[in-house]
């Protein structure tokens, strides 16, 4: 029969320790970012859409806003 030792134990148990801390760090930022998304699509959506021109050799021929 072969004994495990503390220290192998303890550096499995860090290592998981480390990975599970790791993963809740990756999953907080990505919630963090979502939000900062959702708020700049919505900024970008409160913006008025710019009026077409109707004179002018500029804006009346191909409407670029979209």
């Amino acid at each position: 029969m072969s004994s495990v030792s503390p220290a192998a134990v303890n550096a499995a148990s860090n290592a998981t320790l480390a990975s599970v801390q790791g993963t809740a760090s990756v999953l907080v930022l990505k919630k963090a970012l979502d939000t900062q998304v959702a708020g700049a699509v919505q900024l970008i959506q409160s913006l008025p859409q710019p009026a077409l021109a109707t004179s002018g050799a500029l804006g009346t021929r191909v409407n670029t806003y979209a």
